[in-house]
C-alpha cells in the first residue's frame, strides 16, 4: 500500500488517492535526531510532506529508504531541503508556492503598520496598567512615522512582493523594487514601480519588506553596512527567511536609532530569538505565522495533496522545485 509520512499535523485534509497517510507530533522536533528516527520508524514511504523547519538531508532521505518518490514541503521556501540529494535519487521536490502569498502580503503589512505606529510598544504599554497610571496620551507621546505618500522598497519580486507592492496603493507610496532581472509586472500600472540596486533602494526608502528566497548569496544581505544607508526614520520589514538579515547588526541599529524600526516573522536560527531584539521596544516580533490564515493554509494542504498524488500516480505537479 502507497504510504505518505507528514512530519507534523497540517490543516484540512491530505487526500492522497487512499494512501496510508501518517501524521507526526504539532509541536515538531526540537533534538537532534528526533526528526531522522520519526521517519525511520514509519518507513518505507513513497511520499514525505515536510514543514520548513524540518531538515530534509542525507540522513532523513536514508532513513525515508528506497521506495521515496517524492518530498513536498509544506511552505514556499524549500532551503531544508536538500534537493540535489533527492535528485540524485530520483526524488521529485514540490512546494507550494501559490498558497502564501495572500497570507504573507498580508502580515508584511501588519508588521509594517504595528511597526510604523508602535502599536506593539502601546500595547504593552496599556497591558501593563502604565495607560491607566500615565493618563491621557499627550500629543507629543508615542508618536510613529507616516506612511502615506512615502517610498516602500520590495527586495525580491516575487509573488508575494509583488501582492505586498499592490497593498500599498491606498496609501498612494511610491514603489521601488530589486531583483535580478526586470519585472515589467512591477513597471507597469498600477504600481508604476522603479527597478534600482539595493544600495540605491535602501538609501531612498522609508520602508523596506524583504522577500527574497534565501541563498547563499543573500544571507545577511541586510548586514551592518547596508542598515547604515537607511534613513533614521526607517523601518524594516522581514517576512521572507530569517538569515536574510543579520539580526545582531539589526539588533544595534535599532538601538543606535539609526533605524526607526523593523517588524520581524522569520529568524536567523528559529524558533530562537536574538536576545538583543527581545530586549527593544522599537520591533515587532511575530512566530513565523506569514501564512497563517486558515484558508491559505488549507490551500496549502490541497496543493501538497495534489503534487504528491501527480508523483506517486501519474500527472503534472502544481509546483516541481528544480533547484
Amino acid at each position: 500500500m502507497t504510504k505518505v509520512v507528514v512530519t507534523r499535523a497540517i490543516p484540512g485534509k491530505l487526500s492522497i488517492n487512499g494512501a496510508e497517510i501518517v501524521v507526526g507530533r504539532e509541536a515538531g522536533y526540537q533534538k537532534p535526531g528526533e526528526l531522522v528516527a520519526f521517519i525511520k520508524q514509519h518507513a518505507p514511504m513513497h511520499g514525505l510532506v515536510s514543514m520548513v523547519h524540518d531538515p530534509i538531508d542525507e540522513a532523513a532521505l536514508d532513513a525515508a529508504g528506497d521506495s521515496l518518490k517524492v518530498v513536498c514541503n509544506f511552505a514556499v521556501g524549500y532551503n531544508n531541503i536538500d534537493v540535489a540529494a533527492c535528485a540524485k535519487r530520483g526524488v521529485t521536490v514540490c512546494n507550494t508556492p501559490h498558497a502564501v502569498t495572500e497570507g504573507t502580503a498580508d502580515i508584511a503589512w501588519a508588521l509594517l503598520l504595528a511597526a510604523a505606529r508602535r502599536v506593539g510598544e502601546g500595547e504593552r504599554f496599556v497591558r501593563k496598567g502604565a495607560f491607566s497610571e500615565h493618563g491621557v496620551m499627550g500629543m507629543s507621546e508615542m508618536l510613529g512615522v507616516d506612511i502615506a505618500g512615502r517610498t516602500l522598497l520590495i527586495v525580491g519580486a516575487g509573488r508575494i512582493g509583488y501582492a505586498t507592492a499592490l497593498r500599498s496603493i491606498g496609501w498612494g507610496m511610491r514603489v521601488l523594487y530589486v531583483a535580478r532581472s526586470r519585472h515589467y509586472d512591477f513597471e507597469f500600472a498600477p504600481l508604476n514601480a522603479e527597478r534600482v540596486s539595493l544600495e540605491d533602494g535602501l538609501k531612498q526608502a522609508d520602508f523596506v519588506s524583504l522577500h527574497t528566497p534565501l541563498t547563499p548569496a543573500t544571507k545577511h544581505l541586510i548586514n551592518a553596512e547596508n542598515l547604515k544607508l537607511l534613513k533614521p526614520t526607517a523601518v524594516l520589514v522581514n517576512t521572507a527567511r530569517g538569515p536574510v538579515v543579520d539580526e545582531k547588526a539589526l539588533a544595534a541599529a535599532l538601538k543606535a536609532g539609526k533605524l526607526f524600526a523593523a517588524g520581524i516573522d522569520v529568524y536567523e536560527n528559529e524558533p530562537q530569538v536574538t536576545a538583543e531584539l527581545l530586549e527593544l521596544e522599537n520591533v515587532v516580533l511575530t512566530p513565523h505565522i506569514g501564512s497563517g490564515g486558515r484558508r491559505y493554509r488549507e490551500m496549502m494542504t490541497e496543493i501538497v495533496s495534489a503534487n504528491v498524488s501527480a508523483v506517486l500516480f501519474g500527472g503534472e505537479p502544481v509546483s516541481v522545485v528544480t533547484g
